[in-house]
């Protein structure tokens, strides 16, 4: 296979080509509802999966996501797709089960690209005990990948990204700037260990945190992906009568990102985040521009947002390698969101 470059094939990559989540949430009001009994959650309360009741205290869940390439390599593209797609299901706290292929490739591409995206995907859904059944393919001048991913679980065990309880700690199970090294490696201006760090972290299913999660009595949980750290918290707090507030000191962030984002190497997603938080943060302490805009970074198959008591967060964090505990949710405040 020739020396290819996926990257420079696209304008925006992985989580942070979706669409602004400002604009997405006017789209959406004006759409009608379409209803169901057996319908237990849509996309109305932002959730990161629909949940189909089959009866007897079972569920489906499914979701779909794709997106263009963030790395070179078809594999390992694939790879990350994947498990971005597949994070969805965890995030529900159940299952994936089955799955189906969502490719977009271009005709100048060689065969073999188109074989080593979708081996990349199918490996990791073998890694997840997921079935790929089949799918779906275009010819597009942009490579895109991605997965519709169903699941089952228990519905006195799901998990939603809202009923937080005040006084609960937060943690988070991956370190944030995956979109702020991408950028810059796109460029040529990130460093070769963190870029190796950053695909680790974007090809390691949320599996083994689910896992290790669901010993513990979690009230919300969401997957932090394209929309950053604070746009989930919003969606965490969504009509909720409480706040969220974090502690910009406690988030894990990769060595060397700040630096990067100093220099300017910030998506567009990001930009768009942070059109959408405006007004609905407060920012307690003078926190430099280049931490606020980590929090704002759209993450590709980021970590797992979990809301539950702090001693068990406290316990949670000790059994789980790579978790923190990033902030807490408080009574409700002027804003949904406080970041000290």
């Amino acid at each position: 296979m020739k020396d290819i470059k996926l990257t420079s094939m696209v304008k925006s990559s992985g989580c942070a080509a979706k669409l602004a989540p400002k604009k997405l949430e006017e789209i959406l009001k004006t759409l009608p509802s379409h209803k169901s009994p057996q319908l237990l959650e849509d996309f109305s309360g932002n959730e990161d999966a629909l949940v189909y009741d089959l009866g007897d205290n079972k569920v489906m869940v499914q979701s779909v996501d794709f997106f263009p390439p963030m790395v070179d390599d078809p594999y390992t593209f694939g790879q990350i797709a994947a498990a971005n797609a597949i994070s969805d299901i965890y995030a529900m706290g159940c299952e994936p089960s089955i799955a189906l292929n969502i490719l977009c490739i271009p005709t100048c591409l060689e065969d073999n690209v188109m074989q080593q995206i979708l081996k990349g995907g199918l490996d990791k859904a073998i890694e997840a005990n997921c079935i790929i059944a089949g799918g779906h393919t275009i010819s597009d001048p942009t490579p895109k990948y991605g997965l519709c991913v169903t699941g089952f679980g228990t519905k006195d065990k799901l998990w939603k990204n809202h009923g937080a309880k005040i006084g609960e700690s937060l943690v988070l199970t991956k370190k944030l700037g995956i979109g702020i090294i991408t950028t810059a490696a796109k460029a040529n201006m990130a460093d070769k260990k963190l870029i190796d760090q950053a695909t680790l972290s974007m090809t390691t299913l949320n599996k083994k945190a689910k896992n290790i999660a669901q010993k513990y009595k979690i009230s919300c949980a969401t997957d932090v992906t394209g929309f950053s750290l604070i746009g989930h918290c919003l969606e965490m707090v969504g009509n909720e009568n409480y706040s969220i507030k974090i502690d910009s000191s406690k988030v894990p962030i990769f060595e060397g990102v700040l630096e990067l984002a100093k220099s300017g190497f910030l998506a567009k997603g990001l930009f768009n985040n942070k059109d959408f938080s405006n007004n609905k943060v407060t920012y307690l302490n003078d926190i430099p521009i280049e931490l606020v805009d980590v929090m704002h970074d759209p993450q590709t198959s980021g970590g797992l947002l979990l809301s539950l008591n702090h001693e068990e967060a406290l316990k949670l964090t000790k059994e789980l390698d790579n978790s923190w505990i990033v902030g807490e949710v408080v009574e409700k405040q002027m804003t949904s969101l406080i970041i000290k």
